[in-house]
């Protein structure tokens, strides 16, 4: 076993070389804009939640311009804000982000906050988003950790192809004894440390030969042992789940300004009249905020 001073070396060492491949192997992300508000990194964090940055770019862009401060993002209508939250996916998203927005007005003027525990606070601020804010829009030291870091600290640290499905303590540990002491040197592992994993460490088709850290990783120094969670591993599947089918109905009231009578849409979305499962995804979706029922039909909701 490693003393605490030798653990202490490997950690500053894995943390210098992820950094400074960092400095010219990132991507170029409008929310690491240096001009970006404290505001714009909370919406990409929320936005980026299970959502490629493929698909979150354009469509952060488009909030960020017409929703700019979160007094901004307060005063839409609930109804404009689904719409323009458009296919990201798991809509319940934009209604906390407004329910955050509307918060920071109300409790801190309309600024978000630097403190972890008042970011913690907000609708929809979890662990990590808060975190993350923490790090990427203030600079300060947090940690920091997604599924990208925890396979890259797996890896790394751990010797493990993957993580485990569910975070443990002895992760958490690993993660907070690895993030440097200072502000800054913290907040730039963490960025570079996530964008390690996104881009080289990856899941199914790690670039291990593309690697900065490739000497320093246990994983592959013993070989590249398998994953030994693959029999944990839940594959989602998506034809024909409740989820396609909540999905299906948001898209079709997205694009009617107005209520849809039941019939048009069955047959809009293509169900069959009165389908059970259309029936109960609505009662879900209702429940949840995300839609409403008028006199004559379904709709958006108009607050």
């Amino acid at each position: 076993m490693l003393r605490p001073a030798s653990r202490r070396a490997d950690h500053d060492a894995l943390v210098a070389r992820v950094v400074t491949w960092f400095s010219t192997g990132r991507r170029d992300l409008p929310w690491r804009d240096p001009a970006c508000s404290a505001w714009g990194v909370l919406v990409s964090e929320v936005m980026l939640q299970q959502t490629p940055v493929v698909r979150v770019e354009p469509a952060w862009r488009a909030w960020m311009t017409r929703w700019p401060t979160p007094g901004d993002l307060a005063a839409a209508s609930t109804a404009d804000v689904l719409r323009a939250w458009d296919r990201l996916g798991y809509p319940r998203r934009a209604l906390r982000l407004q329910e955050c927005a509307r918060a920071l007005v109300e409790r801190h003027g309309g600024a978000v906050p630097v403190d972890e525990d008042a970011l913690r606070a907000l609708p929809g601020v979890g662990e990590y988003t808060a975190a993350a804010v923490r790090a990427f829009a203030y600079g300060r030291r947090s940690v920091v950790v997604d599924t990208n870091v925890r396979r890259v600290l797996a890896r790394t640290i751990g010797g493990a192809a993957l993580p485990a499905p569910s975070p443990t303590a002895a992760e958490r540990a690993v993660a907070t004894a690895v993030v440097p002491e200072h502000d800054a040197d913290a907040a730039a592992w963490a960025a570079a440390s996530m964008e390690l994993g996104a881009l080289v460490c990856t899941a199914r088709s790690p670039r291990c030969q593309q690697c900065p850290v490739a000497d320093l990783c246990a994983w592959r120094l013993r070989g590249y042992p398998g994953d030994e969670h693959a029999h944990r591993r839940r594959t989602q599947p998506w034809h024909g789940t409740d989820r396609q089918c909540r999905g299906r109905i948001m898209a079709a009231l997205r694009a009617h300004p107005g209520e849809l009578a039941r019939d048009e849409l069955d047959a809009t979305i293509e169900a069959a009249t009165e389908d059970p499962q259309v029936t109960r995804c609505l009662a879900g979706l209702i429940e949840d905020g995300l839609v409403e029922e008028g006199a004559t039909g379904y709709r958006l909701p108009v607050a």
